[in-house]
Parts: C-alpha cells; sequence; structure tokens
C-alpha cells in the first residue's frame, strides 16, 4: 500500500522537524515547503492526500493560498494552522471548507489525530461499524428467535432499521449480511401476525392500529386547545423518516415517536380510511355507505377523505374548523405554499403527500427511476433529496414558524419483492400484487395469509364467497398468463398491501415548534 503524501508548508517549517519525523513513523511521507508560493508551486506538479497550511506566511498568506488551492484540487482536505485566534481569520478558513483548524503550539498527537479523521475517517468508522455489527449480530438472532409481543417486533425493527443505516453509511460489506437477517425476522414476523391478527381485530389486546390513529394522536391535542396539523405521507417507512427527520431538527423538537400496526390491506384505500375515519373498513361500508368505495369501483379510492374526517370529529363531538389538503404534484404544493397564511384560520389543518407513494409506482413504470432507486438505501436518498428540495419542506417550516403542533404519519409502508407466486382469480379480482380479495381465487395456500370469513376481520365482502389473501415476506402475485413477463416486470419493485414489518410498522411522531 503506498504512503499518503503530506505537504505541509510553514515558514517556521525548520522547527517543526519533530513533528515531521513523527509522521514519517507513522507511515505519511510528508513535503515541506515555507511559504504559499511554494505550496501552489508543489501541488501543480505532484498530488497531495492532505495540506497542512500555515495561515501567517510571509508573501501569499495562508488564507489566500486556501482559495488557490480549493480552486484547483477542491477536493484535497486542508488543515489550517495559525496563531491567532481572531474570529473573523477563523470564519473565513471555515468559510473557504477547511477540514479542520488548529491552533498554535500544536503537538504531534493534534496533528495526527486531525490526519487520521480526514484521511481514515471512513475507514476507521467502517472498521468500529464491522465489529459492533458482528457482536450485535447474535443479540438480534436472539431476538428474532425470542419475539412474542408486537412491542418485541416494535424493538427489533428499530433496531434492524438502525443498522440499516448504519451499515450503509459506512463501506462495511455487511449489507448483505443484514439483508439476510432481515428477510429471517420478516418470516418470523410473518408467522406473528399469522397467529396474531385475528385475535387483534375481534379481542380486546392489540396494538395501536390505523383506526385508532386519529383518536390516539390528534384528538388529545385539539382537546388540549392546541393548533394541529395532521401530515399524512403515503407509503412511508420508518427508515425513510429516519432520514428526513433531521432536516426538520432545526424548527421542531420531537416530543414523541412511536411505531403503530397499520390494518390489512396495507393499501391506502383501506388503512387511510381507517385513519381518517377512525373506523375499520367494514364499519365505514356499513354506516356511511356512500363515503365507501368497493375494489371494483372506477372511482378514486380515496376521493372521500374529508367527509370521513368529517364524521369522526362528529362522532366525538368535536366541534372544531378543519382543512383539508392533498398534494399529488409540485403545482399543488405550490399552491399549498402560497396559501400557508390561511391555515391559522383553522383549528387542525390535514395534509397529505402522496410523493413517496408516486416514487414507489414510479419505479415500477420507469426504467430510468428503477436504475436511480436500484437499492433500498438508493430509495432511501430519492426520499431524502426530495424531501429536502420540496415543497413539503416548506410546508413544514411553515407549520412551524406559524406555531402548529405536527402530528407526522404514513398510512403503510412498502417492501420491495423479488419472489413470484401464482394466484389464478375472475376477471373481477383486484390487481394488488400483495393482496387479493375474490370469489374464486386459485393459490397455494401454505404461500399466503388467507381470510375466508372477511366480516370478522373488519373488512368488507362484496360478495357471499369473498376472500382475501395476503403476500408475506418479499413474495408477489402473479398470474400464469404470460407468467414470464409479468415476474420480469415486477420483480425487485416495491410493492404494498401485504404482510411485512416494512409495510405494517410504521411510524408515529408529534413534533413541537421550536
Amino acid at each position: 500500500m503506498s504512503k499518503e503524501v503530506i505537504l505541509w508548508a510553514d515558514d517556521e517549517i525548520d522547527l517543526l522537524r519533530p513533528h515531521i519525523m513523527f509522521l514519517n513513523n507513522k507511515g505519511y511521507e510528508v513535503v515541506t515547503v515555507t511559504n504559499g508560493r511554494d505550496a501552489l508551486d508543489a501541488m501543480s506538479g505532484q498530488r497531495f492526500d492532505l495540506v497542512i497550511l500555515d495561515e501567517n506566511m510571509p508573501g501569499i498568506s495562508g488564507l489566500e493560498a486556501l482559495q488557490r488551492i480549493k480552486i484547483a484540487q477542491p477536493n484535497v482536505p486542508v488543515i489550517m494552522i495559525t496563531k491567532s485566534e481572531e474570529e473573523n481569520i477563523m470564519n473565513q478558513a471555515i468559510g473557504s471548507e477547511i477540514a479542520d483548524y488548529l491552533i498554535k503550539p500544536v503537538n504531534p498527537m493534534q496533528i495526527l489525530l486531525s490526519i487520521k479523521k480526514n484521511l481514515h475517517s471512513d475507514a476507521l468508522v467502517a472498521q468500529k461499524v464491522t465489529g459492533d455489527y458482528r457482536q450485535e449480530f447474535m443479540n438480534i438472532s436472539q431476538q428474532i428467535s425470542a419475539a412474542r409481543t408486537i412491542d418485541d417486533w416494535y424493538t427489533l425493527y428499530t433496531t434492524l432499521v438502525r443498522w440499516e443505516l448504519t451499515l450503509s453509511s459506512a463501506d462495511t460489506g455487511m449489507t448483505e449480511m443484514l439483508k439476510q437477517q432481515k428477510d429471517e425476522a420478516n418470516s418470523a414476523f410473518c408467522k406473528f401476525i399469522k397467529r396474531s391478527y385475528e385475535d387483534w381485530i375481534t379481542g380486546d389486546e392489540h396494538p395501536l392500529r390505523s383506526n385508532e390513529v386519529f383518536k390516539t394522536a390528534v384528538l388529545p391535542l385539539l382537546k388540549q386547545g392546541e393548533k394541529v396539523c395532521f401530515v399524512v405521507i403515503d407509503n412511508f417507512r420508518l427508515d425513510q423518516w429516519r432520514v428526513i427527520s433531521p432536516l426538520l431538527a432545526d424548527h421542531f423538537n420531537v416530543d414523541n415517536e412511536q411505531l403503530y400496526t397499520t390494518i390489512l390491506p396495507t393499501a391506502t384505500q383501506y388503512a387511510r380510511n381507517a385513519i381518517f375515519s377512525g373506523l375499520m373498513p367494514i364499519d365505514i361500508e356499513r354506516m356511511f355507505p356512500d363515503l365507501w368505495v368497493d375494489e371494483d369501483s372506477e372511482e378514486g379510492k380515496n376521493v372521500n377523505e374529508a367527509p370521513l374526517i368529517q364524521t369522526l370529529l362528529d362522532r366525538y363531538r368535536y366541534k372544531v374548523r378543519f382543512s383539508y389538503n392533498k398534494v399529488n404534484d409540485v403545482a399543488a404544493g405550490e399552491k399549498l405554499v402560497q396559501n400557508m397564511g390561511m391555515f391559522k384560520n383553522f383549528d387542525l389543518n390535514v395534509v397529505v403527500f402522496n410523493f413517496v407513494d408516486m416514487l414507489s409506482h414510479a419505479r415500477t413504470e420507469s426504467k430510468m427511476i428503477r436504475e436511480l432507486a436500484n437499492t433500498d438505501e438508493a430509495y432511501r436518498s430519492l426520499t431524502e433529496s426530495w424531501f429536502r428540495n420540496s415543497y413539503a419542506s416548506e410546508v413544514l417550516r411553515a407549520m412551524a414558524a406559524q406555531g402548529f403542533k405536527v402530528v407526522l404519519t404514513t398510512d403503510h409502508g412498502t417492501i420491495r419483492v423479488n419472489n413470484p407466486i401464482k394466484v389464478v382469480g375472475d376477471k373481477n379480482t383486484n390487481t394488488n400484487l400483495r393482496y387479493k380479495l375474490g370469489k374464486n381465487l386459485s393459490y397455494n395456500p401454505k404461500q399466503v395469509y388467507e381470510i375466508l370469513r372477511p366480516q370478522r376481520f373488519g373488512l368488507p365482502s362484496p360478495n357471499v364467497s369473498t376472500s382475501y389473501i395476503f403476500a408475506t415476506n418479499r413474495d408477489f402475485m402473479a398470474y400464469p398468463n404470460n407468467y414470464n413477463y409479468y415476474v420480469q416486470y415486477y420483480n425487485d419493485t416495491f410493492q404494498h398491501g401485504g404482510i411485512s414489518m416494512e409495510e405494517m410498522l410504521v411510524p408515529l411522531v408529534t413534533l413541537s415548534p421550536k
């Protein structure tokens, strides 16, 4: 392995020979010059891995040399050393994107630490992260085997997401091992859901569900007299919340962050309508038949969200004024930003952002988006990039500026699928790849979670013999007709509607403005 080459420019370089010998003994090659002009000349003829630059040199000053270095080689890290503690000099150096700033006198260990931080931090972090994950691997495996309650699964899934983000930020080569462990966890989670879900719907003991989110997180704030914004980001997972939450840190404090469990199917028509109505789907159909849209209807499945919210407020006797805003594109986002001043006229403002859901579908339909989001890490990165530069970020900042409490959540998550299973249905069978309902479904019952009595599970039954089936893990349902094309087209796409930690265990966050 070749030595890293460091350029050190200081007019008192002879006094620094012990420091240079120390660095040589640590495996670095140090080239020395005594002024800024010689430093620039040296850089024009040789590549350096790092530059150490004295701020106060005769002729070309350290700050002037720094500016020229950044123009010539913008990616080389520069450590600025100075005798001065004047704030304006420090500000100029930091504004020129120095890697570090040290004040004389400096000792050899200070220099070494700064060099390691700037040349080897990635490798050192990767080494540390790899060691930590290897130690944690057995603990996670034991957690998977021991998980018995929904709280166990909340803890386990949160741990897996934390490691997913940690490993993706460091070049460890351990991501495949974590993926296998996550798949193992999902297999166990799906078995847990199969054992538990019916009891959750029919019994008194159950985790926080979609139809209880509004009552649990929003109504208590309204009762306290708070001005509330309820923000729903469609198709939004825990890992995506983790990458956008730092972007809100300057504007909000996190009062509460938890997971809740979505109902089945984990699809917008069921889960989001349950959120806004506070009811299970079968109760929406029974109590408000004009607001429920069947699967085979050509009408949009979420066209009645505002009326459903009104039914919930009426049922709990909350006489509050609310606005409902759905953002499906940039034009709608820009219009909402322009109208943010109107929010103060309402006790409750509900905002639905559909971008993440559209990104998920676009990844299926667009070859370019598939290339941009070819991994979960890339998918998260696109979400972060969208939020950082989007109307959604502006809207949330405006909510903070106006003093609103914000409850942020989603209706369901999504999972990248890669294992086709064959299902046969008639022409009225719905098209979702993660769940099917119909009266003449043909499938292998060992490959799915089947619900033969929908009413018992809070689900409408369009026909007397209607059944629901749900894909688990990374499976997706494919028809035998034109099977190979169908599988190739949908393999490795993000889908929702079925059973997985990513789809069912989703974030619910309460934010207060700073």
